[in-house]
């Protein structure tokens, strides 16, 4: 009885049953030798075999409802556009290329294009980014990196509510308060800035300021700014939401090695929300191409191209639209629907250089989290 326990024992070892086991063997199985789990299958001459993921319920059904909403977002935008183009396809069969380049917008005579339009759109959109990218950065910095706990609610709350006030009353402050204070900020850049064409402003006297204070109202300037103030708000929101996601580990190594709070900032929480930030002023810059009712209540609409930013005058496609909407005919409606499809296009234009360029600076590439 013993010694069949001993056999059996030494079997499951993986020694000889008949004998001790040789010098240099172990007391286990050499899985390769016997063919196990462990074999080289190319050794074999059989084909490596790969692992295959199980993929449960709640997998396939967030698959699928990923697919739905992407290609549903597709769907939409080439919807949009393709509305866009059938009803905008009369204006643009009579004016063809003449559309790009004609400044005047006269449908009735068959004379009408966006080569002032859409220059005065993107400068309207530039001065506003101009203004509320620094701001937005500065504010979301200080919340999310300076300010205490409660003053950050605070600060928080307000930023949000911003954001929550429509475009109509921001037009109206804009026009009414806004516009009369900023006229001396205007006057001062024309001033020592003058030779430089964008702040160059015809029959402007430095003389006489007073006399010629009207040449710099209604202008891109005051606009841009009415318009920074507005998409400020929300470029402030994603930035802090991405400063905050930077790693703790990181921060407090930097401070760990002597590096002030500002070092921490500009080599930790900067690098880390490069792409946020990118994204962020992107999106602000797109809402501000479509601000309509502030532009419309503060510029002073012309048809020309006009370069000079703090001079008066100044139009935008949606203020165009808005502006002519109301008396077009069949035919100058067709036009005002041109204008929108230029104007959607150089969103998507917008849009999809923006997404190349957050892609190649994703928010952490260059942190190790």
């Amino acid at each position: 009885m013993r010694q069949s326990r001993q056999a059996a024992l030494r079997a499951a070892l993986g020694w000889d049953v008949r004998g001790d086991p040789t010098p240099g063997d172990e007391p286990r199985q050499d899985v390769r030798a016997r063919g196990g789990g462990g074999a080289d299958p190319r050794a074999e001459g059989r084909p490596p075999r790969r692992p295959r993921a199980v993929i449960g319920p709640g997998d396939q059904i967030f698959r699928t409802g990923a697919r739905t909403a992407g290609m549903a977002v597709l769907a939409t935008t080439g919807a949009v556009g393709l509305f866009l183009f059938i009803r905008a396809f009369l204006a643009l069969r009579v004016e063809k290329f003449k559309f790009l380049t004609t400044q005047a917008w006269n449908p009735d005579i068959h004379r009408f294009g966006v080569a002032a339009i859409l220059p005065g759109t993107v400068f309207i959109a530039l001065v506003a980014v101009c203004l509320s990218t620094p701001l937005a950065v500065g504010t979301a910095l200080f919340i999310s990196e300076i300010a205490p706990p409660r003053v950050k609610q605070l600060l928080t709350s307000l930023v949000d509510l911003m954001f929550a006030i429509p475009s109509v009353v921001y037009g109206l402050w804009g026009l009414f308060f806004f516009q009369g204070h900023v006229i001396g900020v205007a006057r001062w850049i024309t001033t020592f800035f003058g030779w430089i064409p964008i702040f160059k402003v015809s029959g402007y006297n430095a003389h006489n300021p007073l006399g010629t204070a009207s040449v710099l109202t209604a202008s891109t300037f005051i606009a841009g700014l009415v318009v920074g103030l507005m998409i400020a708000p929300i470029q402030c929101s994603l930035m802090r939401e991405v400063f905050s996601q930077a790693p703790a580990g990181e921060r407090e190594g930097a401070l760990a090695l002597g590096a002030t709070r500002w070092g921490m900032i500009r080599t930790v929480v900067l690098p880390f929300g490069k792409g946020g930030m990118i994204g962020a002023t992107m999106l602000a810059l797109g809402r501000a191409l479509g601000e309509t009712v502030a532009v419309y209540l503060i510029i002073s609409p012309i048809f020309k191209l006009n370069i000079h930013i703090l001079q008066h005058g100044a139009i935008s496609v949606s203020s165009l639209i808005a502006l002519r909407y109301s008396e077009a005919s069949g035919f100058g409606l067709s036009a005002l629907f041109a204008a929108g499809l230029a104007l959607f296009a150089l969103t998507l234009a917008i849009n999809f250089g923006a997404a190349t360029v957050i892609s190649r600076s994703r928010s952490g590439a260059e942190s190790d989290v």
